[in-house]
């Protein structure tokens, strides 16, 4: 009878991965304690670890780009409310 392969959410991956680079633990307890070959720890291991650096590249240079976009914006709707104002107050200094 064939044995049904295994699939690991990746709360479980994440959870792994995090004790292993706390290492308290050895490898070989880590196996024992989770059921899995240290092969398939150090593989998901260097996995996270070169990819960490993508996770928080990208998401900081949308950020600083949203945020120089906001405030493009912000500066160009406050010299439209000076304008405006001044040439409120011009209307009414006219009108008298």
């Amino acid at each position: 009878m064939k044995r049904e392969r295994r699939k690991f959410s990746n709360a479980f991956n994440t959870e792994v991965v995090l004790e292993a680079l706390k290492e308290k633990l050895t490898l070989a307890e880590l196996s024992e304690k989770y059921k899995l070959y240290p092969a398939l720890i150090t593989n998901w291991k260097n996995e996270f670890l070169t990819k960490a650096g993508s996770v928080f590249g990208a998401e900081h240079s949308a950020t600083i780009a949203d945020q120089k976009k906001q405030q493009e914006l912000e500066e160009d709707l406050f010299a439209q409310i000076g304008r405006l104002r001044m040439e409120n107050e011009w209307l009414k200094k006219k009108l008298k």
